[in-house]
């Protein structure tokens, strides 16, 4: 059979669900290829062969203008300097500078930045600390191949999250290894022990940081410790992972095609290689299988 539409990330699902322990959580991960523009849901089943063409199109997801070249995970470059959704507090929310008038879209803050936050420590490739919006909650989680999350704080905002974000990193990585992440599951965490290990170590820190945001912002910048938060495992649909990361790019081979292995992350996993179908948001792609 064969698609063709506008890439966008993969859809990750939970499957089933089921309870290991009073602490513990534990889900299958199902996902979805979407090519929007065709509306098209195209499920993936591991041991298929797949090829993927690129058109050599790409369209931003903003617009919907054709654009040369794709910034910020599909976006041409007009809106890429315009919108709020490619401000570089998007990636380093600590820089948020809505309080000083100057955010590109107020509805745009309000809708995502002042909505509560969640921060989180996650096993990928290795201990991480990370933030997501509360109702990002497993996506996000999803989306970096986690194999266990658990969430250890509530706020009222993404720059408040940010900053809590930096302070943990001091004592653990903000940042997943994408080739450790697709060479296997990473070894189990006791994660609640951590979590109660570090909001110990940083306590005075934290009362310092909700101070400082609750006397200075109009917005409700109170700290929940989520101490009753359950750790969630992840199983990802993977046969076998590669003892060597090959990535594929389509800009250099417009055409791939090899056997699915497995899914995990925004990474397909084939007998010949790799690729991070997030990287080709707005790229216009052919599925055959």
């Amino acid at each position: 059979m064969e698609f063709q539409g506008i890439c966008h990330k993969m859809h990750a699902d939970l499957a089933s669900l089921s309870i290991t322990d009073q602490d513990t959580e534990r889900a299958n991960v199902q996902y979805t290829f979407i090519l929007d523009q065709a509306k098209i849901d195209l499920p993936l089943t591991i041991g298929q062969h797949i090829e993927i063409s690129w058109t050599g199109k790409i369209y931003c997801t903003s617009c919907g203008k054709k654009t040369p070249k794709s910034y910020a995970q599909g976006h041409c470059f007009q809106c890429f300097k315009t919108k709020a959704s490619c401000d570089m507090c998007i990636m380093k929310p600590e820089t948020c500078h809505y309080h000083l008038g100057t955010c590109r879209e107020d509805d745009f803050a309000k809708r995502i930045c002042f909505q509560p936050h969640i921060v989180y420590l996650a096993n990928s490739s290795a201990l991480k600390v990370g933030i997501t919006r509360i109702h990002q909650m497993p996506t996000r989680w999803l989306d970096q191949g986690a194999s266990q999350a658990l969430p250890i704080m509530k706020v009222g905002s993404r720059r408040l999250s940010g900053h809590l974000e930096v302070m943990f990193a001091e004592q653990v990585a903000d940042k997943t290894d994408w080739r450790k992440l697709l060479k296997g599951d990473a070894e189990p965490i006791d994660l609640i022990s951590l979590r109660d290990e570090l909001i110990d170590e940083f306590s005075s820190q934290i009362e310092l940081i909700e101070d400082e945001f609750s006397m200075n912002f109009e917005f409700d910048e109170h700290v929940e410790r989520l101490d009753q938060a359950k750790v969630q495992e992840f199983v990802y649909p993977v046969s076998s992972y590669p003892s060597k990361i090959k990535s594929h790019n389509l800009e250099k081979a417009l055409t791939i095609q090899g056997t699915l292995q497995g899914i995990k992350g925004q990474y397909l996993i084939f007998d010949t290689g790799v690729i991070n179908i997030r990287k080709y948001t707005g790229y216009e792609l052919v599925i055959r299988n």
